[in-house]
């Protein structure tokens, strides 16, 4: 049999992934000081220095600086004055993400489809340049103030992007053995998770491949309901939560009213050992969320056999869940800033392509515990 497909079924599928993405290029945070949330990063993370932008590069309103661990590159960005956007977007929510930044062949082509789709244009195709080449920016709005850059790098062999030099440090603490961006989950204001999905759908060309109600993530005190947005070929998941209705303040609740808006919940980042770099993650300070040791009595019975050993999953409190490719292995941090909005969950996929539902509930108890430390829940 023929595996050649049929004109009309080629035809089809370009006109479906009429934006093709390569993955996340980058992601970039608006923060208060800069130059310390990098080396945070470099200390807890073990991300290293790459670039740095700021009024030694000509640019004089802020300061950035590029760090990268195998795939996943943070831009930390600083205002250098009280007025501002930056300067606004740090006062308004704290240290967040600002930029999804998504890697194509084409920015210009994919500012045309998002834009003629009905996204709203943050930044019309841009072309920068330097001796090592040329990168193409563009942009749209998505929820919150949270924006996504197209990158188009094919024609660029500098360190990150025109404006920036090469950041060279003399202190480089060793990776942690993070890979990758699994995914990343956004938090939208009450009812707007179906409003957002369709911006996806319509926009993006993404398809929804999960969904949670308030039956599935839920504890006795608070809810929450998510669907999972992939573009066509799964190189880019952004599920998308929103509160549900609750005897006590969810998590998705706290979240909105002290990030005072919609924005970036959290980020997975894999890794292929994850008791490894989660072991090294703690050892430089990184906090974790903690289950209850009951909840390892029994996980065997639930997951079925794996090939870790239990006894360093149940010290480090790393969580398990299965689905029917296979199994993963995951674990949140706390918030990594004063506020209780962003933070990161390290995950391990073991053939496993959801997003560990069957720990919904143990997270969450996990979760409320440190809200109401806090006050908030």
């Amino acid at each position: 049999m023929s595996t050649t497909p049929s004109p009309i079924a080629a035809e089809q599928k370009t006109a479906e992934d009429f934006l093709p993405l390569l993955g996340t290029d980058y992601i970039e945070f608006y923060v208060g000081n800069a130059k310390q949330a990098a080396h945070y990063y470099k200390t807890a993370f073990g991300f290293q220095s790459v670039a740095y932008a700021g009024p030694e590069t000509g640019v004089m309103d802020r300061a950035s600086y590029v760090v990268r661990q195998e795939k996943i590159t943070l831009v930390l960005t600083s205002s250098l004055h009280p007025e501002g956007e930056i300067a606004q977007h740090v006062n308004k929510h704290g240290d967040g993400v600002k930029i999804l930044a998504l890697k194509v062949n084409d920015a210009t082509d994919a500012w045309k489809q998002t834009t003629q789709r009905g996204g709203r244009s943050y930044l019309e195709p841009k072309v920068l340049k330097d001796d090592q080449g040329e990168v193409i920016l563009s942009g749209i709005h998505t929820y919150g103030e949270t924006i996504h850059i197209f990158v188009e790098r094919n024609n660029y062999k500098g360190a990150f992007m025109p404006g920036y030099r090469v950041w060279k440090s003399d202190y480089n603490p060793a990776p942690t053995g993070l890979l990758h961006v699994d995914h990343c989950v956004g938090n939208v204001g009450w009812n707007q998770m179906n409003p957002w999905v369709k911006f996806y759908e319509d926009v993006m060309g993404f398809k929804n491949i999960l969904s949670f109600d308030d039956n599935d993530i839920s504890t006795e005190y608070s809810a929450l309901m998510s669907k999972v947005m992939s573009n066509g070929n799964g190189y880019v998941k952004f599920p998308i939560n929103e509160p549900a209705e609750g005897k006590k303040k969810s998590q998705v609740e706290e979240y909105l009213d002290f990030y005072h808006g919609e924005g970036v919940q959290h980020i997975a980042v894999a890794t292929k050992d994850i008791v490894k770099t989660v072991t090294e993650l703690k050892s430089r300070g990184i906090e974790f969320l903690k289950v209850p040791g009951t909840y390892y009595d029994t996980i065997l019975d639930r997951v079925g056999k794996i090939d870790e050993d239990l006894a360093p999953l149940r010290e480090l409190g790393i969580l398990i869940d299965r689905d029917d490719e296979g199994y993963l292995l995951q674990l949140f941090s706390k918030p990594v800033q004063d506020r209780p909005t962003l933070f990161y969950e390290i995950i391990q996929r073991k053939g496993a392509k959801s997003f560990g539902k069957g720990n919904f509930k143990a997270l969450f108890e996990a979760l409320e515990r440190e809200q109401e430390l806090r006050g908030n829940l």
